[in-house]
C-alpha cells in the first residue's frame, strides 16, 4: 500500500504591523545596550582604576558586563512570570523605563562602582529579553516561525551595528566638536551625550509600544486580535491543553524541567558563554595596545569596525538565514555554525602574531579581521549576539507543551542563558588580562579554553532533536 505523504500546511502570513512594533523596540534596546562597547575601556583607563596597567582593564570591563547579567539572571524569570499573569504589553514597558533610567545614570557617572549600579539597573529593571522571544513565538505559528525568528537576528545585527556607531561618534564630543561643546558640562561627562541619545530612542519606544503594540497573551488580549492575527487562533483542544497545563501544574517551572525543553535549554546556554565570551573580547582585543599583542585602535575606529560588522551580518541574516534553516535544516545548520567557532577564536592569535612580526597594523590584519567576519557571520546562524539564538530559539520556542506557559519556558531559558552571560565576559577578559599578564601558553590561554568549550558546545548540538516539533498539533 503506498505511503499517504500528509500535504504541507500552508505558511501564514507574518502580521506585519505587529511585527515591525516588535522588530522597532528590539532595534532600539540592541542599540542602547551595544552603545558602550566602543568606549568603556578607554572609560576604565580614563578613571585610571587600573592604576595606569594597560593589561588589568579586561578584569574591569569584564566585571561591569557580567554583574549586568547576573542582575538580569535573578530577575528575569520573575518578569517572565509577571508577564504570563498581567500580560506582555505592560511588562515591556516597565523594561524600557528601567533600561532609559540605567542609560541616563551611565552617562553621569564618574566612578567605577556607579558604573556598576547603573548596568545592574538594566538587568534588575528589564526583563524585556526573555519577553520579546515570547511575544514573537505567540505571533508564529509551526508555519512561519522560521520566517519570525529570522527577524530577530537581523534586527539584532542592525543594532549592532548602529549601537557602537553612537558610541564610537559621540563619546567625548568636546574633543571632536569644540565649538558646539564649549560647556565645561561635556568635559566632566565626556560619555553622557552617546547614553542621553540612547535613553531618548528608549523614551521614543516607549510612547510607540504604548500606542501601537497589542497584547499577546491569550488570557488579556482583546478577542479582535483573534480574528486580526491569524497565528495565534488556536482550535478548542488547544485550549483545553493551556487550562489543563494551568490548573494541572502549581510549580510549573519544576514541571518544565524535562529533557526536551532542557537539551535546548543548555545549547543555548553554552551559546550564550561562549558568544558572549566572544563580545568581549573584540572590543577588548581590538583596544589592547599593540606591545600587549592587541591592535590599539581607538574607540571610533572600534566603532566604525562593529558598525561594519553589524550592518554584514544583519543582512545576511535577513537575506539567507530562513531560507538556509529549510534548506539544511534547524540541528544541521546549528552544528554547522558552531563548529565555526574554534577558527573564529583562532583568528585573535594569528592576528597578535602578524602584528608582532610585521610591526604596525597593516593590510594582513585588515585581511584577518575580514575573515574572521566571515566565520563570525556563519556563527551568528546559531547565535546571533547577546540575545537571539536564531536556530536554538527555534527548539526551545517549540519546546513548549502549551502557549500558556511559553512565558516561563521563555523565562527559564532567558534565566540559563543570564547566568551564562554573567560569567562569561568576566572569565573570558579576566583570563585575558591573566594571560597577558603573566604570559601563560605565550598570553594565549583565554583562546585554548574558549576552543575547548566549543568542542563541548558541538556535543550539546548533537543531542538536539533532529526536527522541531510542531507545537499547533
Amino acid at each position: 500500500m503506498p505511503l499517504v505523504v500528509p500535504p504541507r500546511k500552508p505558511t501564514t502570513p507574518l502580521p506585519q504591523f505587529q511585527t515591525g512594533i516588535l522588530m522597532m523596540f528590539e532595534l532600539v534596546e540592541t542599540t542602547a545596550l551595544m552603545s558602550i562597547y566602543p568606549y568603556i575601556n578607554q572609560l576604565i583607563r580614563e578613571f585610571d582604576i587600573t592604576g595606569g596597567d594597560d593589561a588589568a582593564v579586561g578584569y574591569y570591563v569584564g566585571l561591569i558586563d557580567s554583574l549586568l547579567y547576573l542582575a538580569q539572571a535573578l530577575t528575569v524569570l520573575s518578569w517572565s512570570r509577571l508577564s504570563d499573569r498581567i500580560g506582555r504589553r505592560p511588562v515591556l514597558l516597565m523594561g524600557l523605563t528601567g533600561a532609559c533610567i540605567s542609560m541616563i545614570c551611565f552617562g553621569l557617572s564618574t566612578t567605577f562602582w556607579s558604573l556598576v549600579i547603573s548596568r545592574c539597573m538594566w538587568g534588575a529593571l528589564n526583563g524585556n529579553i526573555g519577553i520579546m522571544k515570547t511575544v514573537m513565538g505567540e505571533l508564529t505559528d509551526s508555519t512561519n516561525m522560521a520566517q519570525g525568528f529570522a527577524l530577530l537576528p537581523m534586527v539584532w545585527a542592525i543594532g549592532s551595528s548602529v549601537g557602537p556607531l553612537i558610541g564610537g561618534m559621540l563619546a567625548r564630543p568636546h574633543d571632536h566638536w569644540p565649538r558646539s561643546f564649549t560647556n565645561p558640562f561635556w568635559r566632566k561627562y565626556p560619555y553622557f551625550l552617546p547614553c542621553a541619545v540612547s535613553a531618548s530612542m528608549l523614551l521614543l519606544a516607549f510612547f510607540m509600544l504604548l500606542s501601537f503594540l497589542e497584547e499577546t497573551l491569550s488570557t488579556k488580549r482583546r478577542p479582535r486580535l483573534t480574528l486580526s492575527i491569524p497565528s495565534v487562533s488556536r482550535d478548542i483542544d488547544s485550549d483545553d491543553q493551556e487550562a489543563f497545563v494551568q490548573q494541572s501544574t502549581p510549580n510549573t517551572s519544576l514541571w518544565l524541567l524535562t529533557p526536551a525543553i532542557v537539551v535546548p535549554i543548555a545549547n543555548y546556554a553554552m551559546l550564550s558563554f561562549l558568544d558572549m565570551s566572544f563580545r568581549a573580547l573584540v572590543p577588548l582585543f581590538l583596544s589592547t595596545p599593540i606591545h600587549l599583542g592587541g591592535v590599539g585602535l581607538t574607540p571610533s575606529s572600534i566603532g566604525l569596525w562593529l558598525a561594519f560588522y553589524g550592518i554584514v551580518d544583519g543582512l545576511f541574516q535577513a537575506f539567507f538565514l530562513a531560507k538556509i534553516v529549510d534548506w539544511v535544516g534547524p540541528k544541521r545548520l546549528f552544528c554547522i555554525s558552531s563548529s565555526c567557532f574554534a577558527p573564529l577564536v583562532v583568528m585573535f592569535p594569528i592576528m597578535s602574531w602578524l602584528i608582532h612580526t610585521r610591526g604596525v597594523v597593516d593590510h594582513a590584519i585588515v585581511y584577518s579581521l575580514f575573515v574572521q567576519l566571515v566565520l563570525t557571520v556563519t556563527w551568528e546562524m546559531a547565535f546571533v549576539t547577546r540575545l537571539n539564538t536564531a536556530t536554538a530559539l527555534m527548539f526551545v520556542t517549540a519546546s513548549a507543551p502549551a502557549k500558556n506557559v511559553l512565558g516561563v519556558v521563555n523565562g527559564l531559558c532567558q534565566t540559563s542563558r543570564s547566568v551564562a552571560c554573567a560569567l562569561g565576559p568576566a572569565l573570558t577578559t579576566s583570563l585575558f588580562a591573566f594571560s597577558k599578564k603573566y604570559n601563560i601558553l605565550d598570553g594565549n590561554a583565554v583562546y585554548i579554553i574558549l576552543i575547548i568549550l566549543s568542542g563541548i558546545l558541538r556535543w550539546l548540538g548533537s543531542q538536539l532533536p533532529d526536527e522541531i516539533q510542531d507545537r499547533d498539533e
